[in-house]
Order: C-alpha cells, then sequence, then structure tokens
C-alpha cells in the first residue's frame, strides 16, 4: 500500500470527499443525487466529531475511501454505540488494504472512546462487503432492519 494515510477527515479534504460520495452514493448505491449543500452540511457536522466522525484514505496524493461513524445509544446495553454507517473505496483500489486500514480507524476510535460496540449494516445483496466484514471478525446480527420514509422534505 504505497504511501496510504488513513485519518479523520479535515476541512481541506471536502472538495475530493464531495466527489467520492457522490461516487459512493449516485453510481455505487444508484441513489439521487443530494444537493452539494446538504452533503457539505453533513460532512461539516462530521468534522466537529460530535454527532459523527469521517476518517478518509489518502494514497498517492488522492482520496481513495472514507468511512463515517454515527454516535447513538443503546436502550437494551445502556452505553453509547458507534455505527459504521459508510465504509467505501473507490474501485480501482478495492482488494489491496484500504478498506481494512478504515475498518480499523474506526473500530480503534470507537475503542479507545469508549464506545461498547460499533455495529453496521450492508445490503442483502453486497456479497463482497459482507465477505470482507466477516473476515474483519464482525459477525451478522439477529436484527432485521427497517426504514420508512417520512413525510419531512427540509
Amino acid at each position: 500500500m504505497d504511501d496510504l494515510v488513513v485519518r479523520p477527515a479535515q476541512h481541506g479534504d471536502i472538495d475530493e470527499l464531495t466527489e467520492l460520495m457522490y461516487a459512493y452514493i449516485v453510481d455505487f448505491y444508484q441513489r439521487p443525487k443530494p444537493p452539494v449543500e446538504k452533503l457539505h452540511a453533513l460532512i461539516g457536522m462530521l468534522l466537529f466529531k460530535q454527532q459523527g466522525i469521517q476518517f478518509v484514505a489518502w494514497q498517492n496524493g488522492k482520496l481513495v475511501g472514507f468511512a463515517t461513524l454515527y454516535f447513538t445509544f443503546s436502550t437494551l446495553r445502556p452505553d453509547k454505540i458507534a455505527v459504521m454507517n459508510d465504509l467505501y473505496v473507490a474501485e480501482e483500489v478495492r482488494g489491496t488494504g484500504v478498506a481494512a486500514s478504515l475498518f480499523e480507524a474506526c473500530h480503534t476510535y470507537a475503542t479507545e472512546n469508549g464506545y461498547a460496540h460499533m455495529s453496521w449494516v450492508t445490503a442483502d445483496d453486497n456479497r463482497r462487503a459482507q465477505r470482507f466484514y466477516a473476515k474483519m471478525g464482525g459477525q451478522a446480527a439477529d436484527w432485521i432492519n427497517y426504514s420508512i420514509p417520512t413525510t419531512n422534505k427540509h
């Protein structure tokens, strides 16, 4: 892994991070492109590390991946938990250890900052991610995730 640096996102990463997040949202997950203002507001909130944190992976002067942790609580384990909401690596560097480095940065952060555990979800048909998470020591949980849209369009 030539010149790989994984660290918390910084203000100077915003332009490159925005482009990589669009690749993740639009190209990989085939979702509508969110307005840049909303994406920048999210990135900005994460820079403060109060409700979450974003890690970035730079390799040979190019942003090649990111991972996002959000902070929440669990009633069943009355403690704080970290949710890894995103782990994305540019296609050209998949399989080179970048994802493992980002995952480890998230896990280390959660461990060092007293989170009871780190959890995450992946798409049911994303077999590559499932194999990766199993390799990293993750275990499928007994829970099924649901979501429902809200009428709030703001």
